[in-house]
């Protein structure tokens, strides 16, 4: 890129204008711009995450912290959530204006007019099934006729879980299937009232690395089961190893698929572009809250599909050339 008058690039210009733009915008959306005496409302950011315990809120709480000391004018705080399928839901319906969720929540093809869309691809959420280390639960099959919770409803591990299920052939009452959350889920394996439980989270989830600091836990190989589950839902599903040293558990591989920050798609342009600078310029800061966020990178953010980025955030990412 040729440098332009003064000695800057093009893309240093709109990078030193950026925050002032952002100014302007909060002042605009505030009434700071015109006659108003009375104190602004900050323009609000809710951040939809997941369980107190997973890795979603962790993020969420750290971006929340970010965005709250960066950016004028601006409230982010997070919300506790079921996780991917209600988070979609709370920003579709304008109850957030942030949150996460994994691909295969989303639907395969998104209408002309999306109500959410995608500030960027985070990092990948792997699928655990957990189970105690002494329970003769050591396979997906083993499963029959147990006691299993398969996540939250409205949770994007509900989904996985029911899918892979179905294409185990698991599925109606094979599995006698209970609906929690990731703490009910650690909370009722420990005391007997279910033989395990699928979670889908970034590494270290830390509901579960609790767990086996107290407890000996095994987590069952599913790594065979991506292709089965490409093939019946699409390609998101990818193969992913847990290696020994996240939960000191033996090292399996499991199923995968990406997950996204996704944002109202009526909010401005500038704010949107303003909070995706700050997800990637951040990103030591954010993995100092948890590891998954030092995952992300601008040349694999962009790859959301099947949902596309909004328009802020892909003007950023044009200016940064990922």
């Amino acid at each position: 890129m040729q440098p332009v008058s003064g000695g800057w690039s093009l893309r240093a210009r709109r990078r030193a204008a950026a925050p002032l733009a952002l100014v302007v915008l909060v002042a605009a959306l505030t009434g700071l711009g015109g006659c108003r005496d009375e104190r602004a409302e900050p323009v609000r950011i809710r951040i939809a995450t997941g369980s107190p315990t997973a890795v979603y809120h962790a993020f969420g709480q750290s971006l929340a912290a970010v965005l709250n000391r960066e950016l004028p004018g601006v409230r982010a705080d997070v919300v506790v959530t079921a996780a991917s399928a209600q988070n979609v839901r709370l920003v579709g319906s304008g109850a957030a204006e942030l949150g996460f969720t994994q691909a295969d929540v989303l639907p395969a093809a998104p209408p002309e007019q999306p109500g959410v869309l995608a500030v960027a691809r985070v990092y990948d959420d792997l699928l655990h099934l957990v189970t105690t280390a002494g329970a003769s639960v050591r396979t997906l099959a083993d499963l029959r006729g147990r006691r299993v919770s398969v996540g939250a409803e409205g949770s994007g591990t509900e989904v996985t879980a029911t899918r892979l299920l179905t294409v185990a052939r698991l599925g109606g009452d094979a599995v006698r299937q209970e609906h929690l959350g990731l703490d009910d889920s650690v909370a009722a394996l420990r005391a007997g009232r279910i033989d395990a439980f699928f979670f889908s989270g970034g590494l270290p989830v830390r509901g579960v690395a609790e767990l086996a600091g107290t407890t000996a836990v095994r987590i069952v190989e599913l790594g065979e089961w991506a292709e089965p589950l490409r093939r019946a839902y699409g390609q998101v599903y990818v193969t992913r190893d847990v290696p020994q040293s996240v939960y000191g558990t033996p090292p399996v591989s499991t199923v995968a698929n990406p997950n996204y920050l996704i944002v109202r798609a009526d909010l401005p342009e500038a704010l949107v572009r303003e909070v995706t600078r700050l997800l990637m310029e951040r990103r030591a800061e954010l993995a100092a809250a948890h590891p998954a966020a030092g995952r992300m990178s601008p040349r694999s953010a962009i790859v959301t599909t099947p949902l596309p980025l909004h328009p802020g955030a892909a003007d950023w990412y044009r200016a940064s050339k990922p």
